[in-house]
């Protein structure tokens, strides 16, 4: 099989220059049975490669335990279908808005700020997690028969640290492992995060999203010889709870593609096709240069204003690239796939069963943890979920302002089982109210996402300060997390006791509904006066809703919908709205 080299102005296939044209689409961003219909729409755009991702802590939930890594494998075996080349970015840290930019919450609770870094506790698991990646790469690189030509080390690391030792341990364990094909590292276009983040082994390419002549100036300085390239073009952008839908102009950005391209330069479209954060998966980030203001948590949509949409249609951007990609193509390019089916009629569903939060803990959550202090969601072992905390202030004792120091993310605070205040961080400490002793208080703390990029990488979620009573911390506490991952398992719904849906009068818990489908296809679930929470279809999770917006509308895949009965099943966090939930065609 031929060689896939390093030229000293272009990638070399068998001694033949090769430009590569990708498009980034995240295999765990789009359910397997669409995998097909949205590489075609790669190859119809103009592309010969696709990028992806590689999520550690998604494949390896706890330490040790691997699951379906060979999801990646059946994705590069479908890549290869297609007729498209393949680049791989495996981190061990990968951002991509995804949570804690893909490190595993039980290491970066346990290392902190030892993550990332030649600390030895955190290179050996990572060298874990690479040689499992190998496990699916290796016998798919493109001088075996495959597609896979690139390979990254790391991501955007010069945006975080500087630590060449750990870096080249990093080729080193790539290398060991079976990997031949060039190796990359990829950067923004500037001085520090060039000389940060590259590392003797591996061609270093750039990031942006506008500027390319300038950016590959810098590239140049930096590194005189290697095909230009820029790894991560950013044409959209991702989307804040709270905030405005990204968008960005079709035309102006083909024009950005279209200087890259002229200057000959390979080109990864970020993103080709955005996907969706199923699973309850979306990152965050911190506002402020500082990265100390409020969190920032993504929405489950990852549409990113790609050119090829959530629901995997041909927007105008498509349409523009398309355009600009054709003047570079070998031959003609394919014809565009058509559009998936859609559900054929709008179905409503009642929640008939219901079963509140504290039930449903006791039903599928982990050991309950007492000790002096509260424990984090990592000392908890939840990843995604929730967390109930249960203090005692005690007594007798006058009223006194009782605080949550250190919270993260959003909690639902109770005094002596009665409701009194949805807290978040946008005060810390943050404010329950005057409270006098004995009394029992009770927390429920949901993550809404674990920062993806930054200095704040890792920082742990639950109360990470205390309750404070007046300036006294209240010592002793119960804690017990409920994971998502618990409500997926066999027989979880068997283990819970449910109730007529119409007993719940609009409070959290667990709810059950059923709907019948007639000609399953691509939807939307909406939710309305339903506050926060979590949606499953068929035991698929889709991810976060919140009234706060802008998402208002969950996707849902046509292949997770089946012909007859359905199950749907709604966490809520907060307070339900309408007993009603809306499945509609996706328009």
């Amino acid at each position: 099989m031929p060689e896939f080299v390093v030229g000293d102005d272009a990638f070399l296939l068998g001694g033949r220059p090769v430009r590569l044209l990708s498009g980034a689409l995240h295999y765990f961003r789009v359910h397997e049975g669409l995998w097909r219909h949205r590489l075609g729409m790669l190859r119809a755009m103009g592309l010969n490669c696709v990028e992806t991702y590689v999520p550690w802590n998604r494949h390896e939930p706890s330490p040790g335990r691997a699951r379906d890594v060979g999801e990646l494998g059946r994705f590069l075996d479908a890549a290869r279908e297609a007729g498209l080349y393949a680049i791989v970015r495996p981190g061990p840290y990968i951002c991509a808005e995804w949570d804690n930019g893909g490190l595993p919450a039980w290491l970066t609770g346990r290392l902190g700020a030892r993550v990332r870094t030649r600390d030895e506790e955190f290179v050996r698991a990572a060298e874990r997690w690479l040689a499992l990646v190998a496990e699916q790469v290796v016998g798919r690189q493109v001088d075996r028969g495959g597609p896979v030509v690139l390979v990254q080390v790391e991501n955007e690391y010069g945006s975080y640290g500087s630590d060449r030792v750990y870096l080249r341990r990093l080729v080193e364990r790539l290398r060991a492992l079976g990997v031949t094909v060039p190796l990359i590292t990829s950067d923004g276009p500037e001085e520090h995060m060039l000389s940060g983040g590259t590392v003797p082994g591996a061609l270093a390419t750039v990031n942006f999203g506008s500027g390319a002549r300038e950016a590959f100036a810098a590239l140049r300085r930096h590194q005189e010889r290697g095909p230009l390239m820029c790894t991560e073009f950013w044409c959209g952008w991702f989307t804040h709870w709270g905030g405005e839908e990204a968008a960005r102009d079709a035309r102006e950005a083909a024009g950005v593609l279209e200087e890259i391209l002229g200057l000959g330069a390979s080109v990864n479209i970020y993103m080709a096709h955005g996907g969706s954060n199923f699973g309850g998966w979306a990152g965050a980030n911190r506002a402020g240069d500082d990265f100390r203001g409020a969190l920032r948590p993504m929405v489950t949509s990852y549409d990113y204003d790609a050119p090829i949409d959530e629901f995997g249609r041909p927007t105008e951007k498509f349409r523009a690239f398309r355009r600009v990609l054709s003047r570079y193509a070998e031959g003609p390019l394919p014809a565009v796939p058509p559009t998936p089916p859609v559900l054929r009629a709008p179905v409503v569903a009642h929640p008939a069963g219901w079963a509140p939060l504290g039930e449903v803990m006791d039903a599928l959550g982990g050991p309950e943890e007492r000790g002096p202090v509260p424990p984090s969601f990592e000392d908890l072992g939840v990843d995604r979920g929730v967390v109930r905390y249960r203090f005692t202030v005690p007594g007798p004792r006058r009223a006194y302002p009782l605080w949550v120091a250190g919270l993260r993310d959003v909690a639902v605070a109770s005094v002596d089982g009665v409701r009194v205040a949805v807290l978040d961080d946008a005060r810390d400490p943050a404010p329950i109210g005057e409270v006098a002793g004995p009394a029992e208080v009770e927390l429920w703390v949901e993550s809404l996402g674990r920062v993806n990029y930054g200095p704040r990488l890792g920082e742990p979620k639950g109360v990470t300060g205390g309750l404070l009573h007046e300036r006294q911390y209240v010592h002793e506490v119960a804690a017990r997390g409920l994971r998502l991952d618990a409500l997926e398992e066999p027989g979880a719904m068997e283990a819970v006791g449910w109730r007529p849906a119409g007993a719940a009068g609009g409070d959290p818990g667990l709810y059950r509904a059923s709907c019948a489908v007639a000609g399953a296809g691509d939807a939307v679930l909406e939710l309305p006066g339903w506050v926060r929470g979590f949606v499953w279809v068929n035991g698929f999770c889709l991810g976060r809703y919140w009234g706060r917006g802008p998402q208002r509308a969950l996707y849902v895949p046509g292949p997770v919908l089946r012909e007859g009965d359905n199950e749907l099943l709604v966490l809520e966090c907060e307070g339900a709205g309408e007993p009603v939930l809306r499945l509609s065609p996706a328009a």
